[in-house]
């Protein structure tokens, strides 16, 4: 299911309210329900949801490259490096050209060490990073490598820099707008992102979560032999 997720939505949140559907539309006590390649809440757009037979696909389906357009404001950085948390560090950034936005973008492509936000999903000592961070102990995540196949500054507004990423799946858009204004030196932060493509699935095929609960619901009892 091609899934065009909503603004504040979980990606968990996505697949719960699916499960839920399938399971009393065909009477099912377990269903497995799963996706390829989780979406932050602050983010939007294009969640690949497998059921049944389908979740078998799943890690063959996350492994593919992604693509994201989105927004980074210049002149300030936040602990998570998007809106979640507080705006710090306010400077001028208006002296910063798009030229010189992306000949900073260019530095993060190509094959990369990235380190991870540290409100992430990853674990550290067998704990959740994001847990130990709003607990407010230190963390310090490892960098990974990931692959940045395209990073362009489409446009700039002011201190907002809007662009285009392709990159290898474990990649976090808001880390590259971290460090992109630390390259720049006036810091930065993710102000929205979207998800545009998922291997060859396109945004422009998915559907909201409200039409998939309708298309579920309208499945003839027969298909539950697929699940």
């Amino acid at each position: 299911m091609l899934v065009d997720k909503p603004l504040h939505w979980t990606s968990f949140d996505v697949v719960n309210k699916l499960r839920y559907t399938i399971k009393r539309t065909f009477g099912l006590k377990k269903v497995k329900v799963g996706h390829a390649g989780t979406l932050d809440p602050l983010a939007t757009g294009l969640l690949l949801v497998c059921a049944g037979k389908a979740t078998k696909r799943a890690d063959e389906l996350q492994a593919e490259e992604k693509e994201y357009t989105g927004t980074i404001m210049l002149g300030a950085t936040t602990p998570s490096f998007d809106l979640e948390t507080e705006i710090q560090n306010q400077v001028d950034a208006s002296h910063i050209s798009i030229v010189d936005a992306q000949q900073a973008a260019d530095q993060l492509t190509g094959n990369i060490l990235q380190t991870p936000p540290i409100f992430s999903a990853k674990k550290k000592d067998g704990k959740t990073a994001y847990n130990l961070a709003r607990e407010g102990k230190e963390v310090k995540l490892d960098p990974v490598p990931v692959e940045i196949q395209v990073f362009d500054i489409v446009s700039k507004n002011e201190n907002e820099l809007n662009f285009r990423v392709v990159c290898s799946k474990g990649t976090y858009i808001r880390s590259l707008a971290h460090d992109i204004g630390q390259i720049l030196k006036v810091g930065g932060y993710l102000t929205s992102l979207r998800r545009t493509r998922s291997g060859h699935f396109k945004v422009e095929d998915a559907q909201n979560v409200e039409n998939w609960v309708d298309k579920i619901q309208q499945l003839p009892n027969n298909q539950k032999n697929a699940l």
